[in-house]
């Protein structure tokens, strides 16, 4: 999946931004400086993870299988993205008991899951 958009300078860098817009049917042409939407300006991996997150629904099982990862880099996945798009959440997503019982259930190891609580009480 290859993003078709360049947000990015190729000589030096800098944010590039639209001057133009383009009737391509009566060629009546629009100029200035536009933004863009944030998710247009996602590295490419970033945009990549994103259309693999909604192709599958946000099934982390799904996601999981066609990338070949781990529910913790799935979530840490997400947690960048959301952070690129602002959309940061305060909100605590997983619950500690919840986090237990995936420990039980051996779906993540007790590193990974003492990681997800001390993540989880910086927003307590």
């Amino acid at each position: 999946m290859e993003q078709v958009f360049i947000s990015k300078c190729i000589k030096c860098g800098s944010d590039m931004f639209i001057s133009e817009y383009k009737c391509p049917n009566c060629a009546t042409t629009i100029s200035g400086n536009f933004g863009y939407p944030n998710v247009l300006g996602l590295p490419d991996d970033m945009f990549n993870f994103m259309l693999i997150f909604l192709k599958n629904r946000g099934n982390f099982s799904d996601i999981e299988r066609e990338l070949g990862i781990t529910y913790p880099t799935i979530r840490n996945r997400l947690d960048n993205l959301l952070k690129l798009l602002g959309l940061e959440s305060k909100v605590k997503s997983v619950g500690i008991s919840e986090i237990l019982d995936k420990l039980e259930r051996g779906e993540i190891t007790a590193e990974e899951a003492e990681r997800m609580i001390r993540e989880r009480k910086k927003y307590e």
